[in-house]
């Protein structure tokens, strides 16, 4: 495996006594992405008194190879494990997901998980290339395409993200998003969802599935107007900060 990039190692605080320190925060970050685009939220909410905790999922925040030897089944087990450490340390957990990080959140809040409450970021549930109609033989073939990265409006942010998207872990993404898809009705905690206008990675529509489809009975939904796909680097990351600490506490 290849020497993880500088700042994209796993990161964790441990809360402030008090109310906000017995809740536990864990953060997911996206597909092909790392903790480096997760980590200016996990700070905020950190010094708001959070207990936070930031994986990097197997294969990520190294070299896309590693990435091309993973499932997403390997991510979900990353997640659970970070989900174990935080509810030795906290009286009440909520999981906040960023792309395909929202898509593992809404896994595992299917599977049962008892989340105080789920916040999804730009959930990624569907995906419309038509070139992917032809992934079953391009992933044996190219191997990878050029990567998705940095669609951030913000001047000089870097999420550090792969420049390669390598295709068979991406088929396994499009098996997860099948799955979440399918299980959407079962997820019943309380969904606090945040879509920018202006997403050049993921389409808006997937934060409407969402809403409509989940089994929550309460959903909030939340335009980002200054952002891009990677918000939480992006104009509205006081927005997802104040909205996801408001959410959380009002929860638990």
């Amino acid at each position: 495996m290849a020497r993880v990039l500088a700042g994209a190692e796993r990161w964790s605080a441990p809360g402030a006594s008090g109310p906000a320190g017995d809740i536990g925060l864990l953060l997911l970050h996206g597909f092909t992405g790392n903790p480096v685009s997760m980590r200016p939220l996990g700070e905020e909410l950190a010094d708001r008194g959070f207990a936070v905790e930031l994986p990097r999922l197997p294969g990520h925040g190294t070299h896309w190879r590693d990435l091309q030897r993973t499932t997403w089944r390997e991510w979900a087990a990353g997640a659970r494990a970070a989900l174990a450490g935080l509810r030795t340390r906290t009286r009440v957990q909520a999981v906040v997901g960023l792309s395909g990080g929202a898509t593992l959140a809404l896994h595992l809040a299917a599977g049962g998980e008892p989340f105080a409450g789920v916040v999804a970021i730009n959930p990624f549930l569907t995906v419309s290339d038509p070139r992917l109609r032809l992934l079953p033989v391009l992933k044996h073939v190219v191997g990878s395409l050029p990567g998705v990265g940095n669609d951030i409006a913000k001047p000089g942010a870097d999420e550090r993200a792969y420049d390669r998207l390598p295709l068979r872990a991406f088929a396994s993404v499009l098996q997860l998003q099948d799955e979440v898809r399918a299980a959407l009705p079962r997820v019943t905690a309380p969904l606090l969802v945040f879509t920018s206008r202006a997403d050049h990675v993921v389409a808006p529509s997937d934060s409407a599935l969402l809403v409509e489809r989940v089994g929550s009975r309460q959903v909030e939904h939340r335009w980002l107007e200054r952002s891009y796909h990677v918000a939480t680097l992006d104009h509205d990351l006081p927005q997802i900060v104040s909205g996801t600490a408001q959410f959380v506490s009002r929860l638990a």
